[in-house]
């Protein structure tokens, strides 16, 4: 029974390391484009990039067991209703036309 609950703790451990790292990716991939949008643009996308790497940090946040499961579906629910919010802008589109 302890074995099983170790094994699952590090399981989602992993999982939520992986999932910060890739958002981490999708960031670094994204960053070098904001350099050719105008101002404004420019400025709603990187809010758009910073609300995923805030989510990736409260991945890390679980994996390191400083926030429950709920507390990390909590601050994922919010992230995605303030990236809906800016999605809704199509200024703040990330991909180059």
């Amino acid at each position: 029974m302890i074995g099983q609950l170790v094994g699952a703790r590090r399981w989602r451990t992993k999982r939520a390391l992986k999932a910060a790292r890739m958002l981490d990716e999708v960031v670094d991939t994204q960053l070098p484009l904001l350099a050719s949008f105008d101002e404004d643009r420019r400025r709603r996308s990187a809010d758009y990039l910073a609300e995923l790497v805030k989510l990736a940090q409260d991945y890390r946040y679980f994996a390191h067991g400083w926030i429950d499961a709920k507390e990390l579906d909590r601050r994922g629910h919010q992230a995605m209703a303030k990236l809906n919010k800016l999605r809704e802008d199509p200024t703040a589109r990330l991909i180059t036309d």
